[in-house]
């Protein structure tokens, strides 16, 4: 809404105005009357329309009118001015007996002006959208989106484009939301008036605006398009070290292009809204400084970091290479051939021995109408992997983010198999269609434990669209989520199952055999660095019965609070044969997994790569895998089972915390999210 502006003129002057078509011009006839005024008239050329308040009785405005204190004068055009001074509106006034004491002229020159962006959402940027300076969720909601420029386009020496203080490459505009500034009017602006574009000071750290320079195209025979190729000079006009600048006014009818990049995501102190203000700038004497007659405004919201759930569909997948593991490589390339995606493997001069891909990065995107991409988030685990997420993932089209804790202790809790997400998920009516993130931290009553620092919580909390819920994984020793639960697809109920490790279903499995007679059976056999232990001896251990207690205790309630956080029924959950053991860790007894840890896998569309548990041997095959197998098949799910024992398990860490997968976004757009709508 453009509210109407105050216009002064005086008698016996001329009064020469620069208007915005779509604005009215308010001028108090009162105010600016000669002191023994009494009645006024008004007449003006074609081109000018303008009405009087209050009405007055007589139509004609060319007979003297009574003059009060609250008469106004409204005055506006529909069109542009072709030339200054182009239309012309005087006021007269007159004294009681209706003699002449003094005229006002105005003489108007009129221009159109709109800074326009996509504000709904289809990739084009409309003319003058009435709901440009706002932003609304969901589906009939308004507002334009601004990607963080946080990709490289170069892949020599590089840093993230944001960081860059000029565009090299053309290429890089499609990683920014285009703005654009139209004008209609006189071949140039009257003297002394200029077009400035604006942000505020806290709104400077997470925006910079280019604009096209090529849109002057020089006499040089170029055609627009063919110069845009060669021409790759691009100024700043906003950032942190400019908030104001003028920007060109063409003349005639034109439009001139800026490109807005994101310079950070929505965190604890920025909600994501960004403002960027044009304004039309007006001279009043020399030596003063101008003042505005006319803003407009355009509003952007960042697009948040997204995370990809197991459900979908896997683009490729990231291991690590190094002395020991040639067992899981040979096992990981077999399913990763079968299921038809593509296999990136991190070499040892690369990972330095590291071979923990999932606890250094977590793979998510960044999404908007024009444009998206995948984005790294970079953990503050650093461990020799450290470089690997900037260092091979950064570059053109894919971005990358961190999170550095400064003042923080950084745990094992900061890896990022204490980092999941769920499928979409209904919850009492309410929708999550991009899911939840899930992360592990210490019990709610404990008095001291470790936590994800809150530098990271903070981070995902600000993106919104993916509600974290918060779990107690600090029972484990290494503490991560992953180590418990996972997701995968279903043909049926909600598209996916839970899986929770159970020690009771281990137990519950494993005295079902010693009730057939296995109870001889021994876990680990053909494992030459493991102590074979028969099923009736790992149920006669009371000890460890009463660990497994424990943690069963623990994943219960976290059972209960993934149930009520995702509207999920026991029926969407599958309890996988697992048991675990404490052991002491800075006097303190947290628990790993007693044999490889089945519910730690990697899902890969239907086929599922599982650590391989050697379990007991009931007619020559594993109960443990002949179990899992039961259990996924009934999905439609295939289980591969990959040997990690040596080179992972004994290590405190399985076939997920060795492996990554970058998977498709989601086909549902963040901004049409309906949660917020309420």
């Amino acid at each position: 809404m453009i509210h109407p502006r105050t216009l002064r003129i005086d008698y016996g002057k001329t009064t020469r105005v620069l208007y915005v078509v779509g604005s009215k011009l308010n001028v108090n006839l009162n105010r600016s009357a000669p002191p023994t005024s009494k009645f006024f008239s008004v007449k003006g050329t074609a081109n000018v329309q303008y009405s009087i308040s209050p009405t007055p009785r007589d139509t004609s405005h060319l007979s003297p009118i009574p003059l009060t204190e609250n008469s106004v004068l409204l005055i506006s055009r529909d069109h542009a001015s072709q030339h200054e001074n182009d239309s012309k509106l005087s006021v007269q006034y007159y004294g009681a007996n209706k003699e002449v004491l003094g005229r006002a002229v105005v003489h108007l020159t009129a221009v159109e002006l709109s800074l326009d962006v996509d504000a709904d959402r289809d990739g084009i940027v409309e003319k003058n959208n009435p709901n440009k300076g706002s932003w609304k969720w969901g589906p009939d909601g308004h507002g334009a989106i601004l990607l963080v420029n946080c990709d490289s386009e170069k892949t020599y020496k590089k840093t993230p484009d944001s960081e860059e203080k000029n565009i090299y490459k053309v290429s890089d505009l499609k990683d920014m939301s285009v703005m654009v500034l139209r004008t209609k009017g006189p071949g140039k602006l009257p003297e002394g008036y200029k077009l400035t574009m604006h942000i505020s000071q806290g709104d400077a750290e997470s925006v910079r605006v280019f604009r096209n320079r090529s849109t002057e195209v020089p006499n040089s025979g170029l055609s627009q398009k063919l110069y845009n190729l060669f021409v790759k000079d691009y100024p700043l006009v906003l950032s942190s070290d400019v908030l104001s600048k003028e920007v060109p006014y063409l003349g005639g009818v034109a439009e001139m292009n800026f490109y807005v990049e994101g310079l950070r995501f929505p965190d604890k102190d920025f909600n994501g809204l960004v403002t960027i203000n044009l304004s039309l700038l007006e001279p009043i004497s020399d030596g003063l400084p101008e003042t505005p007659i006319f803003t407009d405004k355009v509003v952007f919201k960042v697009a948040p970091w997204i995370m990809t759930p197991n459900t979908l569909r896997p683009v490729e997948v990231f291991v690590c290479s190094t002395s020991d593991n040639y067992q899981f490589l040979k096992g990981m390339r077999n399913l990763v051939a079968k299921s038809g995606y593509k296999l990136n493997i991190c070499h040892e001069y690369v990972n330095r021995g590291d071979r923990w891909m999932q606890d250094e990065l977590e793979f998510g995107y960044i999404d908007s109408p024009h444009h998206r991409f995948p984005v790294v988030l970079d953990s503050p685990r650093d461990g020799d992997l450290a470089n690997f997420p900037y260092d091979e993932l950064l570059g053109p089209d894919f971005g990358y983010v961190t999170r550095v804790a400064l003042d923080e202790h950084v745990s094992s809790l900061d890896s990022f198999g204490n980092l999941e997400v769920s499928p979409p998920v209904t919850v009492n009516g309410k929708k999550y269609p991009l899911g939840r993130i899930i992360i592990g931290v210490a019990f709610p009553t404990a008095t001291k434990g470790r936590n994800m620092t809150k530098v990271v919580q903070d981070f995902l909390w600000a993106q919104k669209v993916q509600e974290p819920i918060a779990l107690f994984s600090d029972w484990l020793l290494v503490g991560h989520v992953d180590e418990f639960m996972t997701f995968v697809p279903a043909p049926d109920r909600k598209g996916f199952r839970l899986l929770l490790a159970s020690p009771d279903a281990g137990y519950k499995l494993f005295r079902g055999l010693q009730n057939s007679g296995h109870g001889q059976a021994t876990l680990f056999d053909g494992l030459t660095n493991a102590e074979q232990i028969t099923l009736d001896e790992i149920l006669e251990d009371e000890k460890l019965q009463a660990e497994n207690n424990y943690v069963q205790s623990c994943i219960d309630w976290n059972r209960d609070v993934l149930k009520r956080e995702l509207g999920l029924d026991d029926e969407d959950i599958i309890d996988l044969p697992i048991l675990f053991k404490l052991v002491e860790d800075e006097n303190e007894y947290r628990a790993v997994a007693y044999y490889p840890d089945m519910v730690n896998m990697i899902v890969l569309g239907k086929n599922l790569g599982i650590p391989k548990p050697f379990g007991p041997k009931v007619n020559g095959r594993c109960a443990l895998e002949a179990e899992m197998c039961s259990l996924m098949e009934g999905l439609g799910l295939k289980c591969t089972f990959i040997d990690d024992y040596s080179s992972y398990h004994q290590l405190l860490g399985e076939v997920h915390c060795g492996s990554n997968v970058r998977r498709e976004p989601f086909e549902f757009k963040w901004w049409n999210l309906e949660i917020f709508c309420r």
